[in-house]
Formats: structure tokens, C-alpha cells, sequence
């Protein structure tokens, strides 16, 4: 009977992942054939809308749709918060995966100062690319 239970755990264990990989891989390529700056079905920025200000995320669709074409520089002046945050993200997340993949104990392991510094980067940032 555990046996049993075991293999259906790693069963749908197996399908989430196959369904988180396929969504990620549509919403990519949608993303990669449907420019945000001209398709009229991706959100909007609330603040943008209501303000007229930029928010630290704003231009990051944008962005990510021109680095999956292999344009740094304009997916840079989109948003370069974002831009600069990628290779940070992805090896916390490659980190993610490979400590999961080996039955370690998963933690980001960011706290303290550097999440404020973050915190308070992404503010400067959200304030000072609207001068």
C-alpha cells in the first residue's frame, strides 16, 4: 500500500512538472512572437495607466520580448533593473532546482541587509527612472 502511494506521489509529482514546463515554454513563445509594445492582450501597469509614472517593473515584458530576440541594449533601456536582475534570478533559481533535484533542503538563502538593499534598489530605481 505505501508503495503504491509512493508511485502515485511521484506520478503527479511528474505531471506538475510537465505542466509548469509547457506552460512556461507557451508563455515564452507567445511572448517571443507577440511583441508587448504592439499586442493589445498583455496587462497593463495600474500605476502607468492612472499616473502616467513608470513603476520598477514597468517595460519588463517588453524587455524579456527583446532579449528573446538577442537585443540587450533595447531590452537594457526598457528596463535595466530587470536586465541586471536576470543572471541573479536564474542562478538562484538554477540553485533552487539542483538543491530539489538532489533531496537537499531548498531555500533562497537571501535575507537581512541584502534583501533591503534589494528592496531599497528597487525603489531608488522605481523613483529616480521617472526624472
Amino acid at each position: 500500500m505505501d508503495r503504491l502511494l509512493a508511485v502515485n506521489q511521484a506520478s503527479r509529482q511528474s505531471a506538475t512538472r510537465l505542466i509548469l514546463v509547457l506552460s512556461v515554454a507557451v508563455i515564452v513563445g507567445i511572448l517571443f512572437v507577440f511583441n508587448p509594445a504592439t499586442s493589445a492582450f498583455y496587462p497593463f501597469c495600474p500605476l502607468h495607466r492612472l499616473t502616467g509614472l513608470l513603476c520598477p517593473g514597468c517595460g519588463s515584458l517588453r524587455a524579456t520580448h527583446e532579449l528573446l530576440h538577442g537585443h540587450l541594449l533595447a531590452a537594457f533601456h526598457l528596463n535595466a533593473l530587470f536586465v541586471l536582475a536576470l543572471p541573479l534570478v536564474a542562478s538562484l533559481a538554477a540553485r533552487w532546482i539542483y538543491r530539489r533535484y538532489r533531496g537537499q533542503p531548498v531555500s533562497f538563502g537571501i535575507s537581512g541587509k541584502p534583501l533591503w538593499a534589494g528592496f531599497i534598489i528597487t525603489v531608488l530605481f522605481g523613483v529616480f527612472r521617472n526624472f
